[in-house]
């Protein structure tokens, strides 16, 4: 009989995504337990085989993540969340990154599911009837076989009935901005819309739109634009010529780029008009002036949907509803807003 890594695991008594690792990526584990299990394994007669180990153990102690865009500080911020947390489990992260194409998600899932004991979609494009499909588990298929074998799915800032998520409850961030730029005196503010398929874009008109009918402001809605600074450069000039006295963008990078061109046009961010963004990034204290922003919890987001995932991984947790976890978001206040002048 062949000897598997479940039996070099049980003698050098270590787990098996550890024996895993040091037979996979020796550089991942220190000289003395990879010397260890080399030792044991070369005793044993184990032969490394990629199929036959996913066939036998049903577990590659990898964890697929799928992000729209990597090089988006917040997906940036929550990638590298997702692998600490994962390491620190006994997991290694392989990751997709969509470029921000809805169509290209269920191909990227089905792919990553083929490698991995389960998936993370972060902020996914994809409509509802997709990623049901997505969610759903289905057999994997090796050596042309199919093994029962099923990938888990958790969805990060994104609600699908019938599957586990991690969602940022946007309402109460949003509703704070607008209170905040009334308080100043403003009562015409600007949303400069994200991705028209984006879940969290939705989420944050409706928020945004319901916080300024509660305090008597006037709402002028522009978009869609892509989450990037030259979004925000194009957007400058139409808010000027729509007269607003304050802007909230769909995220920093928007913002960024609103506060980067209006400076280029001598307009005095923070005086003659105030700019809120939505992220608290590392890049919202870089600009001049800082960055007012709604501050979403990325990296607990990322970390919460590893720790639901590898809960789902459990055969306890067969039968039992996907769980749902809320975070919170809350306003930053820096230079970016201030007084509106008449």
């Amino acid at each position: 009989m062949a000897v598997t890594l479940a039996d070099v695991a049980a003698v050098c008594r270590l787990s098996m995504s550890t024996v895993s690792r040091a037979l996979s990526h020796p550089e991942r584990v220190n000289a003395r337990t990879r010397s260890r299990v080399e030792r044991i394994a070369r005793e044993l007669g184990y032969v490394r085989h990629e199929v036959t180990r996913s066939q036998v153990s049903r577990r590659t102690a990898i964890i697929g993540l799928i992000v729209p865009d990597i090089a988006n500080p917040f997906f940036s911020v929550m990638t590298k969340a997702v692998q600490d947390r994962a390491w620190k489990k006994g997991y290694s992260v392989m990751l997709a990154d969509t470029d921000e194409r809805a169509a290209d998600e269920p191909d990227r899932a089905r792919v990553l599911a083929e490698q991995a004991d389960g998936l993370i979609l972060a902020s996914p494009r994809a409509d509802d009837g997709r990623l049901r499909e997505i969610a759903r588990s289905s057999p994997v298929a090796f050596a042309n076989r199919e093994i029962a074998r099923s990938s888990p799915v958790v969805f990060a800032n994104r609600e699908v009935d019938g599957a586990a998520g991690v969602v940022i409850d946007e309402y109460a961030g949003m509703n704070e901005a607008v209170q905040y730029l009334v308080s100043l005196g403003h009562r015409s503010i600007c949303y400069l819309s994200g991705p028209g398929r984006s879940w969290s874009d939705q989420r944050r008109r409706e928020a945004i739109g319901a916080a300024c009918r509660a305090h008597g402001a006037e709402l002028t809605e522009l978009g869609p634009f892509e989450p990037q600074i030259q979004a925000g450069m194009r957007a400058a000039d139409v808010i000027r010529f729509r007269g607003a006295t304050a802007a909230i963008a769909y995220d920093d990078m928007i913002a960024l780029g609103l506060v980067a061109r209006l400076a280029e046009r001598r307009v005095k961010v923070g005086r003659e008009i105030s700019v809120i963004g939505i992220d608290c990034g590392p890049l919202s204290e870089a600009a001049h002036p800082m960055l007012t922003t709604v501050h979403l919890p990325g990296a607990e987001l990322g970390a919460l949907a590893v720790d639901l995932l590898l809960d789902r991984l459990d055969p306890a947790a067969a039968g039992r509803e996907p769980p749902r976890v809320r975070l919170e978001s809350r306003l930053v206040i820096r230079g970016s807003t201030g007084l509106r002048v008449p």
